[in-house]
């Protein structure tokens, strides 16, 4: 029996160096479901309420604007969507991204 999905992010300011801490991020489910979360200090973020985790395509929006505008006084990028898909196999999702004021990158992390 294979275990069941798990979904974390982290967020990482390219042109400063550092984890980009308290940034809203939205991820919506394959049901349309929506959950609200939050980077913690280290850019971390692992907790989604009480959604359950399944297979499905997934949308990941992280709310760029207000952290761009406050650390480096404007934001080109409003918001961010990754998309990516969750398989039955089940197993430990990653889902990094790193943000500049004028660049951001994602990518399968583990």
């Amino acid at each position: 029996m294979s275990k069941a999905p798990s979904l974390s992010s982290h967020v990482l300011d390219t042109t400063l160096g550092k984890p980009a801490a308290n940034m809203q991020l939205m991820l919506t489910t394959p049901e349309g479901n929506i959950a609200h979360a939050q980077t913690d200090a280290d850019g971390r973020c692992n907790q989604w309420g009480e959604l359950a985790i399944t297979a499905g395509h997934y949308q990941l929006r992280f709310i760029t604007g207000e952290y761009l505008s406050a650390t480096h006084g404007s934001a080109f990028y409003p918001f961010v969507d990754v998309h990516f898909e969750i398989t039955k196999e089940g197993g430990h999702y990653h889902i990094p991204l790193l943000i500049s004021p004028f660049g951001f990158s994602s990518y399968r992390g583990s």
